[in-house]
């Protein structure tokens, strides 16, 4: 899939991409697309004053979809809203970043060598911080619920009309949930603190996990708007018609080399003829019952081919 390639010890096993079963023939190669839209949304909501206010120093870096991360010290926060569940998480350094930016430094430990990560495990989480961390869940959660509902309505979504714009009223407030599954999609968003950042130092990340319902509006709007835009492209008449040229194989047979060479003039090769293989420039593309008709051998009952 041309997307932003997630980690590749986790998501990948030698050079290949995995692939979920059940998204196939969704247009997942899309994704980057709504990313890119959903990061114009969010980076500007960041930007703003009211973003700045929670968000400091810190901002928009990148956005992509991935596979949900195998981290069992995140702690996930699930916002319930019209169009499917949200479950958000924080870096533990990323939430002490804003509280310290936010509150000053006095207190804040020391990190050791510049650019080396920072221990998180031995800092008590304050009810301050689960306060932030809830808003910041929140407010991930209505500005992709927005982007989404845009994204319908752009796309023309039937039936979805009532969505079309987000009430964050609407929205269920912040409860801590479980982490989404290997095989569930989350966005990833990385911040970099504007100031201060040091030089090698990695960027802070957040992961927003979209459950099957949300996702599947994702696809929906992603997918409606390629088919109106096929729709609009099909209304331009073709000046000439568009053809292929089909082979059909009606039997074939595996011999070796040695009885190859061993065939003389009146041999008989048996062989049975069952369905036929329907192929597009030696591509399979179907099967076919063979048949007669006034004489001639003709492929009916087309069936694809798996």
């Amino acid at each position: 899939m041309p997307m932003n390639p997630p980690d590749r010890p986790r998501a990948t096993q030698g050079d290949y991409q995995v692939l979920d079963p059940s998204l196939l023939g969704r247009p997942v190669h899309l994704l980057p697309k709504f990313a890119r839209r959903f990061a114009d949304v969010l980076g500007t909501a960041m930007a703003g004053p009211g973003g700045r206010r929670y968000w400091g120093a810190y901002r928009l870096a990148n956005l992509s979809f991935e596979r949900a991360p195998e981290e069992a010290s995140l702690r996930w926060l699930a916002v319930d809203g019209p169009l499917g569940t949200a479950a958000v998480a924080f870096e533990r350094s990323l939430l002490l970043g804003l509280l310290e930016g936010r509150y000053g430094r006095k207190n804040a430990p020391q990190t050791g060598t510049p650019g080396t990560p920072r221990d998180t495990s031995a800092e008590r989480v304050t009810a301050t911080e689960e306060r932030l961390a809830a808003t910041l869940a929140a407010q991930l959660a209505e500005q992709l619920h927005a982007c989404v509902a845009d994204a319908l309505a752009d796309a023309g979504a039937a039936g979805l009309d009532a969505v079309s714009s987000v009430d964050p009223l609407t929205l269920g407030a912040p409860a801590a949930a479980s982490a989404p599954g290997k095989a569930g999609w989350v966005i990833r968003v990385d911040l970099r603190c504007a100031h201060g950042q040091v030089q090698g130092q990695a960027d802070s990340h957040c992961w927003i996990g979209l459950d099957q319902e949300l996702m599947a509006h994702v696809l929906q709007g992603l997918m409606d708007e390629r088919s109106s835009t096929r729709t609009a492209r099909s209304s331009e008449p073709l000046a000439t018609g568009l053809f292929v040229k089909l082979d059909g194989r009606l039997a074939s047979k595996e011999i070796t080399l040695a009885a190859l060479f061993e065939l003389k003039v009146g041999d008989v090769i048996p062989v049975s003829v069952g369905r036929a293989d329907v192929l597009l420039d030696e591509s399979r593309l179907f099967t076919a019952a063979v048949a007669e008709h006034k004489g001639k051998l003709c492929l009916t009952s087309f069936e694809d081919a798996e």
